[in-house]
């Protein structure tokens, strides 16, 4: 009965919605697909609607097939965390062992993209969005490792940076006024940034400027995530305390209840119309009536 249940919460919805819950979900059909791992985390999905993500205590990536199968795409992953697709179909990975962000090719093949700013290694990348033009927006929190040697930051604060497209990449600079950025999304016409504050529980929406700027900073509601997405009617879907669903304009729509701490989500499949979720040790599947955009 703990699905029923579920789903009974999950179709709770906020007064003055202008979305009804039959658009959203297709209730009683949450599944799990495995709890066999340590933390899940990081999910993206490639033009195929294969889902990979990490279980980062284990050092792993883990693929699951459009037929059902879970396999390991790689061992040894870098204590990959938040993972992305770019354009060209490479895997961006927030490798936070050496606190790097990598790109691997279909063959398993790494290339490191950043190693450190200038001369100081980053506090550790953890989430990535990439823009239209290829760029790369990742948050760069502090989250003590048991695995490092060292017991603190090298650099003063936590930021956002952006690395551009293009042979001479440069990384710069996004946002250097949150408390502990951590989950990002952007709207796939590159008009809006949103960027979560888990350590200040806020997440905001930007304004998408020339050369990767961004500006015009709303706040969108009064809670942070550790990985969020988007649906094709602008919902936002942010994870920490289950998943929870806003409309674009800020308005709770639905909650998911689920136990423990929920890392991440994404839409997968190959019609981007199911919600792939990464929850302490598990992963789940739940079909939706609506279709994942990022």
């Amino acid at each position: 009965m703990m699905f029923r249940s579920f789903f009974i919460t999950l179709f709770t919805l906020s007064i003055g919605s202008t979305i009804s819950k039959a658009q959203l979900f297709n209730p009683d059909s949450l599944r799990l697909i495995s709890d066999q791992f340590s933390f899940t985390e990081g999910p993206a999905v490639n033009k195929k609607g294969e889902v990979f993500f990490t279980d980062q205590p284990n050092d792993k990536i883990w693929k699951y097939g459009l037929d059902g199968k879970l396999s390991i795409f790689m061992d040894k992953s870098g204590r990959a965390n938040g993972l992305h697709f770019d354009r060209s179909g490479n895997l961006l990975v927030c490798a936070d062992e050496q606190n790097q962000l990598w790109s691997i090719d279909k063959n398993g093949k790494i290339k490191v993209l950043i190693k450190d700013l200038d001369g100081k290694q980053l506090n550790g990348p953890n989430d990535l969005w990439v823009d239209k033009k290829g760029g790369i927006y990742f948050t760069d929190p502090y989250y003590q490792r048991d695995y490092w040697t060292r017991k603190q930051p090298e650099l003063e604060k936590q930021n956002v940076y952006y690395l551009p497209a293009g042979k001479k990449k440069q990384l710069t600079l996004a946002l250097d006024d949150l408390k502990q950025p951590n989950g990002i999304v952007g709207t796939p016409d590159g008009k809006y940034l949103y960027v979560s504050d888990l350590g200040a529980r806020k997440t905001y929406r930007y304004e998408i400027m020339a050369e990767g700027k961004l500006g015009n900073k709303k706040l969108m509601f009064e809670k942070g995530s550790d990985g969020m997405t988007l649906d094709e009617e602008g919902n936002i879907y942010i994870t920490g305390n289950g998943v929870t669903v806003f409309n674009k304009e800020g308005l709770q729509l639905a909650h998911v209840p689920l136990k423990g701490w929920t890392g991440n989500v994404c839409f997968v499949g190959k019609d981007r119309k199911q919600l792939f979720i990464t929850s302490g040790k598990t992963i789940y599947i739940v079909p939706m009536r609506v279709r994942g955009v990022e």
